[in-house]
């Protein structure tokens, strides 16, 4: 999917017409006919104001990974709505609240290495004489806060990630059919057990 169907899909999704998102942001209509025939492009301003009015991730717009995203979407949540329940049970709670008639499986997490990052611990474990893996343990520090989630809903399947402040739900184009899968530089693996 290109930018411009994108923004045409969400602003859909949104039910705005290209006037009244030209409105919201403060554009004319047809620099957003343009952006969504890919006849022009938003600049990165523009973007981030997108994928604010719109609801949607500045990932999602921008990501080229047309295999995996649908449509995303971020949305907020009050984390004192659920009282002293410890932190990964809070994220429990609120995609439970979310997708109530779905079945919804935990998914753990590591990082898959870029090439980059093969070639600098390499040099290090050289240097040291010892396995660092030092740019994979600092990405996975980075992720510590996030959860995620593969929701089954009817025919399709969300990809969930909920953080200490949002939820982020993406509509994935292709089925997953195996336990372990990879998402970019990640590698998930779906639990055996559902969210109660």
């Amino acid at each position: 999917m290109t930018l411009g169907q994108k923004i045409k899909e969400a602003r859909r999704q949104c039910m705005l017409s290209q006037e009244q998102f030209a409105e919201k942001m403060s554009v004319s209509r047809s620099a957003v006919a343009k952006w969504e025939t890919d006849k022009g492009l938003p600049d990165i301003e523009n973007i981030k104001l997108i994928a604010k009015t719109l609801n949607v991730s500045v990932d999602y717009l921008l990501d080229d990974g047309e295999e995996t995203d649908v449509m995303v979407v971020r949305e907020p949540y009050d984390t004192a709505k659920y009282g002293n329940l410890r932190k990964n049970k809070v994220k429990d709670a609120v995609v439970k609240e979310k997708f109530p008639d779905c079945e919804i499986y935990p998914l753990i997490v590591k990082s898959v290495p870029t090439k980059r990052e093969k070639i600098l611990d390499n040099i290090l474990g050289f240097v040291f004489d010892t396995p660092f893996m030092i740019p994979q343990t600092v990405n996975e520090i980075n992720n510590a806060d996030n959860s995620f989630y593969l929701v089954e809903k009817e025919s399709e399947q969300l990809f969930v990630t909920v953080s200490n402040e949002f939820v982020e739900t993406r509509k994935l184009s292709k089925r997953i059919t195996s336990d372990k899968f990879t998402i970019g530089q990640w590698k998930y693996i779906k639990c055996k057990y559902t969210v109660k």
